[in-house]
């Protein structure tokens, strides 16, 4: 089945298929869990910033030039747990929850699409006193970090980006039930409630682990709380999702493709080519856009939220592009 198909038989089920996915055959070898931080361990550490677009939650780790770790729908900062651990030691590594997502507070009245996005990643640096930064972004956390290099060139050094948006692929096809379930304000009690309250459903092949994870069984259940719980609280942030999820209709990226092309950030992707969601053709024009490009690493079968499996994957290509970069 191909992602057309995908999107027809979703658009009539547009909430309950809202996470469904495409078989595909996996190739990644197994590896044990590494040991990363655990769920209370990162609530534990969580801290709040103040800014003009609300609280701002985020967790930091280490010292030295910051790095900002951007994550996608519908997680939050805990999603890279493994990577803090393993590259505080070269960096003051940095992982907020985008607006409407995970633990940050932001105001009903605040726009919460990616443009907006990355104007709160901008004030989140000048509160934390950080002028440059390292990103490593996936998934609609790499639509905000290239409207970032976009609009503040000077302020970014290095960019790692894993399965995202890119140019016109930006809402993946595969993301319309989704938005337009939003829309209707449907889809935070039909398709999130039903996977909190039954945990092993989020693990099958229509749930979000099996979506977006290469080893959906390893989706454990504190981690599914730690994800899902904070978005469906309270109707104010089952709307704020709603909003996060409407905010992604708006393509930002094809107006920023001349800004890409003159930034002096130096690119590396790393991509899963188990990922269903993402064109596949997009890791070749983000490597022939950015004109400083360290070229594609392509992890075969690993799916759209391969960063949290594979933190040592990260951790490595991270060390890598810094190194370049010195």
């Amino acid at each position: 089945m191909n992602r057309r198909e995908f999107l027809s038989i979703t658009a009539g089920a547009a909430v309950t298929g809202a996470f469904a996915c495409v078989a595909h055959r996996q190739l990644v070898t197994p590896a044990a869990e590494p040991p990363v931080i655990d769920v209370p361990t990162f609530h534990a550490s969580r801290r709040f910033v103040r800014t003009a677009f609300g609280r701002i939650a985020y967790v930091e780790r280490g010292q030295g030039p910051a790095a900002l770790f951007m994550h996608g729908l519908p997680l939050n900062g805990y999603q890279w747990r493994g990577a803090l651990d393993r590259l505080s030691p070269l960096r003051r590594c940095i992982a907020p929850d985008a607006m409407g997502l995970g633990y940050s507070e932001i105001p009903d009245s605040q726009s919460l699409a990616p443009e907006d996005q990355a104007d709160m990643v901008a004030a989140l640096l000048d509160a934390l006193g950080e002028s440059a930064v390292d990103l490593v972004a996936s998934d609609s956390g790499g639509a905000v970090a290239q409207i970032f290099v976009a609009r503040h060139p000077g302020r970014v050094r290095t960019l790692l980006l894993t399965n995202c948006d890119a140019h016109d692929d930006s809402p993946p096809p595969a993301l319309l039930p989704l938005i337009e379930a939003s829309r209707a304000g449907v889809f935070a009690d039909e398709t999130l409630v039903p996977q909190l309250e039954n945990k092993a459903s989020a693990r099958l092949a229509t749930g979000l682990g099996g979506c977006c994870f290469t080893y959906p069984m390893r989706f454990s259940d504190e981690t599914i709380e730690c994800y899902l719980r904070p978005l469906v609280g309270s109707e104010s942030r089952k709307r704020q999702l709603h909003a996060y999820n409407i905010g992604l209709a708006h393509n930002p990226l094809t107006a920023i493709e001349s800004e890409l092309r003159r930034s002096p950030a130096l690119l590396r992707v790393v991509w899963g080519t188990g990922d269903t969601l993402f064109d596949s053709e997009s890791p070749a024009w983000l490597d022939r856009t950015f004109p400083r490009s360290m070229g594609v690493r392509r992890i075969e079968g690993a799916k759209l939220f391969f960063p949290e499996e594979m933190p040592d994957v990260i951790a490595d290509e991270a060390r890598q592009l810094w190194s370049a970069a010195s």
